[in-house]
């Protein structure tokens, strides 16, 4: 698949997004528009076509470089205790910062997100039948039990309702001034897209790294950084979105192999693609109510998620 045909694809969701809503926002009066449907349109509108466009490239590019550090095709942020623990982080951090800016919240969720994710590559480490299938099944596991703590805080100081919005994705809450901090993701994709190579290398193994002259170390736990923030800064903005970091990074693979800087500009297209369809679809299905992403996003991304197994053991 060409980075053009994908380019217009976004191009043209993007359109679609715009004009689709319970609020009518007519394509005929775009340069004339009135007052009421220019405030929709500012407001409402392009801030949720923003964060969404955002939110699907990071979280594959997330994906991306999990995969590519665990060599294990199957990692991401939903099955590596990530998101998780970046819940646990926001429930800690509302229970000790009541009024706290954003910013102090989400560098709470990203020290979580990020010792969460350590915490997972250290079981790695250790886990010696290195399996396709059992490492994110570990991973998992991980996360249930993280997931199993924000519950219990969450029962004890009766906040069981703020963490199901966390659990829920959602892009309709998404208005100007509720979705800027999405922005911080913008410099880590550049980031990611400068240290590519490396971590193509550094996924090769600490052994090979090493010899050709590379800090590993260094490497990795930039790579960890760059998705720990980028989860952090998704689930206060919108929630989680599962499996999206888990099927386009391998939908991706099957085309264009696995040279981190070459799919990664294919990933982010593509997961933004991807995520603004379901949101398009999520809004026209019981219209003019709306279906949350994550449910449609974990919908489809669970019968990819499916297939992407069934055709690894078929092929293997």
């Amino acid at each position: 698949m060409r980075r053009s045909y994908l380019i217009a694809a976004l191009v043209l969701l993007s359109l679609i997004s715009l004009f689709v809503g319970v609020s009518s926002v007519s394509p005929l009066h775009l340069f004339n528009l009135p007052d009421d449907e220019r405030q929709v349109l500012w407001i409402s509108r392009i801030p949720r076509l923003l964060s969404i466009v955002i939110a699907g490239a990071s979280m594959s590019v997330c994906g991306l470089i999990m995969q590519q550090l665990t060599r294990n095709k199957f990692v991401s942020p939903t099955t590596a205790g990530t998101m998780d623990s970046a819940k646990v982080g926001i429930l800690v951090s509302m229970l000790l910062f009541t009024s706290a800016a954003p910013l102090v919240k989400m560098a709470v969720a990203f020290a979580f997100a990020l010792a969460g994710t350590l915490l997972f590559m250290k079981i790695l480490d250790r886990i010696p039948f290195k399996d396709a299938i059992f490492i994110p099944l570990v991973g998992l596991m991980v996360g249930n039990v993280i997931s199993s703590v924000a519950t219990f805080i969450a029962y004890k100081y009766d906040l069981v309702q703020n963490m199901s919005s966390w659990l829920q994705g959602d892009f309709s809450g998404v208005l100007k001034g509720r979705y800027e901090l999405m922005y911080v993701s913008v410099p880590l994709m550049v980031v990611a897209y400068l240290y590519a190579n490396k971590f193509t290398v550094a996924g090769m193994g600490e052994e090979f790294s090493v010899n050709l002259g590379l800090s590993y170390r260094k490497v990795v736990n930039l790579g960890l950084v760059v998705v720990a923030l980028s989860s952090s800064a998704t689930i206060l903005t919108v929630g989680t979105i599962p499996f999206l970091g888990l099927v386009i990074p391998n939908i991706v693979s099957l085309y264009l192999g696995d040279n981190l800087k070459r799919t990664l500009s294919h990933t982010a297209l593509l997961g933004a693609a991807f995520v603004l369809a379901c949101d398009i679809v999520g809004r026209l299905v019981i219209y003019p109510y709306e279906i949350p992403i994550s449910l449609t996003v974990g919908v489809i991304g669970s019968a990819l998620f499916l297939y992407l197994l069934v055709r690894r053991r078929t092929y293997g």
